[in-house]
């Protein structure tokens, strides 16, 4: 069994609007275990990043943590002072952002920008840090470290920038670490050296990760289990073998529909209808619903709670009452 990482219950994120509170992240739940992957997927929009900023403690200014618990290691996270919060960011949590031209300085050389975590939390010298920033970049795969240090970002490649901020990610060696995107605007190629450099780097630190994407090729790759979100709540989860092989929500069976296949000549895509709702928008029952071709009427007026299966598969809606799923389609059981 592996020991639980962090855990995230009954997550209630809202934001505050000239039009009053909206909520981004409805009552989600769920775990990450040393050793683990966590792959979190939907439509943009869908809360998938604000619950990441959420664990870490990053949510902008007009944005707040309004009900549930964040645990890290058992110790509640959530609440924490700032400057306490501010210490576990490197040591404990680390992030990867979406877009390393904007995470990164473009005014301090990479060689600061990998020093100063170290010089701040293991309380290193100059010279000290900078030696352990060469064998991090050198870790990640960077040719010419040496180099590397003294230039800035706008110099290196988008890839290159990529494994930079990896590299301070896991500078202070994170029990955690949350991706947010990382492949994003990267070639084919670079994507799979990213993607197989933090399953390398998983395995040698035994580190929790937390993926967030909408590439179903990205999950299947790297996940060892699921999480599907759309408009703010979690409808599905399970093991990833499950999610592609079984999947059980009419939403997740759209987004997997919506991915080529191009191995099958006779496959054609089938996105999903409509469009995600605004976090204004007050949808009675289950959230999908409108954009849902097996809605009834009991969709449209309550909303589904979770069903579980022997497997820890985990689903929310009302069609798994009395009905299961076979080739994607739903059929009454006998």
């Amino acid at each position: 069994m592996q020991e639980t990482l962090l855990e995230v219950n009954h997550l209630v994120t809202e934001f505050r609007t000239a039009d009053g509170d909206v909520q981004a992240v409805r009552d989600v739940s769920f775990s990450i275990a040393k050793g683990e992957t966590l792959c979190i997927v939907g439509e943009s929009g869908c809360g998938k990043s604000i619950t990441s900023l959420s664990v870490i403690g990053l949510l902008p200014s007009n944005g707040k943590i309004a009900a549930g618990e964040i645990k890290y290691e058992g110790k509640e996270i959530h609440n924490l002072p700032y400057e306490e919060m501010r210490k576990m960011r490197g040591t404990k949590i680390s992030m990867i952002f979406q877009e390393p031209m904007t995470a990164l300085n473009p005014v301090l050389t990479v060689g600061y920008q990998l020093r100063e975590p170290l010089m701040l939390h293991h309380k290193l010298s100059k010279s000290e840090a900078t030696k352990q920033g060469i064998e991090l970049l050198e870790q990640v795969g960077i040719p010419y470290p040496e180099k590397r240090m003294n230039q800035y970002p706008h110099e290196l490649s988008g890839g290159m920038r990529q494994r930079v901020m990896i590299a301070i990610a896991l500078s202070c060696h994170p029990g955690l670490l949350i991706a947010d995107e990382p492949t994003t605007a990267l070639d084919v190629t670079i994507q799979a050296q990213i993607l197989d450099l933090i399953n390398e780097l998983k395995g040698k630190l035994n580190m929790g990760v937390m993926l967030i994407t909408h590439d179903m090729g990205v999950v299947a790759e790297v996940a060892d289990r699921v999480m599907v979100m759309y408009a703010g709540k979690k409808i599905e989860e399970g093991k990833v073998e499950e999610i592609f092989d079984n999947p059980k929500h009419p939403y997740t069976i759209g987004l997997l529909n919506s991915v080529p296949n191009v191995d099958d000549p006779d496959f054609e895509l089938e996105p999903i209808p409509g469009s995600l709702p605004s976090l204004q928008e007050k949808i009675i029952g289950c959230r999908f619903h409108p954009r849902c071709k097996f809605s009834t009427d009991k969709c449209r007026e309550i909303a589904p709670p979770e069903f579980s299966t022997d497997q820890g598969h985990i689903v929310s809606c009302w069609l798994h009452e009395e009905e299961e799923v076979k080739d994607g389609q739903f059929v009454a059981q006998n």
